[in-house]
């Protein structure tokens, strides 16, 4: 017998005899666990006792047929996954039987080919779902509130107001530096209210230009521009039903903001190049590291659309404030890369933990997993050692301090460059990573910032 189907099993209903006879002896050739049952009633009680992988059912049959069948596997529950098969088969009865639950059918005489096709079909598509099912979980396990791994009373506060206000439409602004973990807290609002099986949908206001910004966040008609070679649905429309989190909206362009705040107040979206405006269901969290009352102040954000989004705010606190944390996060990030990588390391050394405690995290949570991760991959043996943490942290100085920021020497040129380093390198942990946000912090051009990153070898 072959293997190729897993000896999955089907259920064939069929009152014609030959064709049960055949159907028995080519799907056993193909590798499936085969049993048979002459019209829909037999087949309903066999159903019942049973869970098949597949059915395959025709459509006219005596005292109960395929819709009959149908019908009665729905009332009990049945979750085989159920094919249609037919000499009289009519777009109607097709249509009928769609509706009613099957997955597909197909029209008599058939080619075992045909069934083979059919039916790898159908087991590719409850892959997929289970699949889905698995990720969901998954999904759902890794941003339920006992896996946000801390034990500093503030954040505590903060998951017990998340809790309060996840069932709610209320929006809710998240405050905090790069890398506190955002958009963590974001995906528990939406995993664990009511709008967990509906979408969460993420974009970062800053990483997208501004010119293409509206149509990301909106859609736009085929037409509406110059690339916009057919019609396409915006965020909002994907979140529809769910979440839609808006990271960095701070660095949403003024303009954009106003057609923002209008689809807040009214719970509608207009496409871009459309003439009609579309309901929709969103919850909107947003999150940004800037003050926007400073921006506010400035005339670089609206005031009215701050009012908007900060109807319920969240503010975390930086690494440095809840050290606590770090001998905990610190075991989370070595379980979780330990396991990804298929390395036994199980805790980390004394000396590791103290440098681990003492550095100061510029880049707070994100900056301590990138550097637990970096360190297991040089990691050899069972403890994360000190040799395995980055240089920056070996060179600390007894403040918790980069020796770079420490210069002993009386050479000014030596110093500045020195000083330059350590800026570029805080900038650069600040943000992630992100060239162009590090230097706006660090007030030169992001042409210097390259120069100046090859210059000293930083890449």
């Amino acid at each position: 017998m072959k293997k190729n189907a897993d000896n999955k099993s089907i259920l064939v209903v069929d009152d014609e005899e030959n064709l049960r006879h055949m159907l028995h002896v080519m799907l056993q050739k193909q590798g499936y666990h085969v049993e048979l049952a002459v019209e829909g009633a037999e087949a309903l009680r066999m159903a019942a006792q049973k869970d098949y992988d597949f059915i395959l059912c025709d459509i006219k049959m005596p005292v109960l047929d395929g819709v009959g069948f149908l019908k009665g596997a729905n009332a009990a529950g049945i979750k085989s996954t159920v094919i249609m098969m037919s000499a009289y088969g009519t777009v109607d009865s097709a249509i009928e039987c769609m509706k009613l639950g099957a997955y597909d059918y197909i029209s008599k005489p058939f080619k075992s080919d045909e069934i083979g096709l059919v039916l790898r079909k159908a087991e590719e598509r409850e892959r997929l779902k289970a699949e889905n099912k698995r990720l969901k979980e998954e999904i759902n396990r890794e941003f339920s509130f006992a896996n946000i791994v801390s034990k500093n009373e503030r954040m505590h506060e903060i998951f017990n107001l998340v809790q309060k206000v996840c069932d709610y439409k209320t929006t809710v602004l998240i405050l905090g530096e790069s890398g506190t973990g955002k958009e963590l807290i974001a995906r528990a609002l939406h995993y664990n209210s009511r709008r967990k099986n509906a979408t969460f949908v993420a974009i970062n206001c800053a990483a997208i230009p501004e010119n293409l910004l509206e149509s990301e966040l909106f859609g736009h008609m085929k037409g509406a521009f110059t690339d916009a070679s057919s019609d396409k649905a915006g965020l909002f429309e994907q979140a529809n039903g769910g979440t839609l989190f808006l990271d960095e909206i701070g660095e949403m362009p003024l303009a954009l903001q106003v057609k923002l705040l209008r689809v807040l107040q009214d719970e509608e979206i207009r496409v871009v190049g459309g003439t009609v405006t579309k309901k929709i269901d969103v919850r909107v969290i947003s999150a940004t590291s800037k003050h926007l009352e400073q921006e506010i102040a400035a005339e670089r954000f609206r005031e009215d659309l701050y009012f908007r989004l900060n109807v319920f705010s969240l503010t975390l606190p930086p690494l440095r404030e809840r050290q606590e944390d770090i001998p905990l996060l610190a075991a989370h990030f070595i379980e979780k890369y330990g396991r990804k990588m298929a390395k036994h390391v199980a805790c980390y050394t004394p000396e590791a933990l103290k440098l681990l405690m003492d550095y100061s995290w510029p880049g707070n949570v994100r900056e301590l997993e990138n550097c637990i991760e970096r360190g297991l991959v040089l990691c050899e043996g069972e403890a994360l050692d000190v040799e395995c943490l980055p240089e920056k942290l070996r060179s600390m100085d007894g403040r918790g301090r980069g020796a770079g920021m420490a210069f002993d020497g009386f050479s000014i040129k030596r110093a500045e460059e020195s000083l330059e380093r350590a800026l570029i390198r805080k900038a650069l942990d600040e943000t992630g990573g992100n060239r162009t946000h590090a230097a706006r912090l660090l007030e030169i051009s992001h042409r210097a910032l390259l120069y100046k990153i090859k210059e000293y070898g930083m890449e």
